[in-house]
């Protein structure tokens, strides 16, 4: 593949830095990235597909995923990479291609910034502001730099745990521009459970939802997760091309399983194709 050259973004993983870094195809790095909201920054990573230098007319869906030092590279995550650059080469041999946006968190300041709702003992309340900078700033300089298909139905947002709770957040709070959303093992009893409260007001738009959970995650993450469920189909969405809600059984709330339920979700997430219930998931229906 020849070397991309996008005004402000680098090649990543950087040359000679003496970490053993593991990325697949082609990731650009974009160093502080500047939230005027949230009055911060970080960089962002973009994985683009195989066809993107070989196809020049061609335009991608795009995912914007948070966590963004855990998706490609084990030398920057927390515990296991999700390999989403491996997941996304594999699913492209399909003639499945997508653009995929990494937003790391800000350490301290995560759970501020992924969840909009205050929580007395683990904070939160800048998620609407964080929304606005993913909305706002971050979809903007994508759209600007990079050949994408910038409608809310080619538009995706996805995470784990309080990722997963933001993710389902963004879907109903910006419908305009996320048409799918990936939400793995969400933390849906934050701020005692005051998300039931915006996704049950929030009007039914068309669109996809991928809504998973461990069973070692705790039965209470799983009576959470089967009443987000339930509370979904109330809303209309259910059809299995528009909602797929996954137990697997034994796992517990780690980078690992999500990596492989996220690898199986693709193909649901980015073409609405539902995902096979290949051992150890079990697909479940209210």
């Amino acid at each position: 593949m020849k070397t991309l050259k996008i005004g402000g973004w680098q090649p990543y993983p950087p040359a000679d830095d003496g970490l053993h870094h593991t990325v697949s195809g082609t990731v650009l790095v974009l160093p502080d990235l500047e939230s005027p909201r949230l009055g911060n920054s970080r960089s962002v990573y973009v994985y683009l597909p195989p066809s993107y230098s070989t196809d020049e007319e061609r335009r991608f869906p795009v995912l914007y995923m948070h966590d963004g030092q855990n998706l490609f590279d084990q030398a920057t995550s927390f515990g296991d990479e999700w390999q989403v650059d491996e997941s996304m080469e594999e699913v492209a041999g399909a003639g499945i291609e997508a653009i995929v946006v990494g937003i790391p968190n800000r350490g301290g300041e995560r759970s501020d910034e992924y969840s909009p709702f205050v929580d007395r003992k683990h904070g939160g309340g800048k998620g609407g502001r964080y929304l606005d900078f993913l909305t706002r700033t971050v979809k903007a300089r994508i759209d600007r730099d990079f050949r994408t298909l910038p409608d809310r139905e080619s538009t995706g947002v996805a995470g784990s745990s309080l990722g997963g709770l933001i993710s389902l957040y963004a879907f109903f709070e910006a419908p305009d521009v996320f048409g799918f959303a990936g939400v793995l093992s969400p933390a849906l009893w934050f701020a005692h459970r005051e998300v039931f409260r915006t996704v049950s007001a929030a009007d039914y738009r068309p669109g996809r939802i991928y809504l998973d959970v461990g069973t070692k995650e705790g039965w209470r993450t799983v009576r959470n997760a089967r009443r987000m469920r339930d509370l979904l189909h109330r809303k209309g969405y259910d059809a299995e091309w528009e909602l797929v809600y996954v137990e697997e059984r034994g796992a517990g709330h780690t980078e690992e399983h999500w990596a492989r339920r996220f690898r199986q979700a693709l193909p649901f997430l980015l073409v609405g194709k539902s995902p096979a219930p290949e051992p150890p998931l079990h697909r479940r229906r209210a």
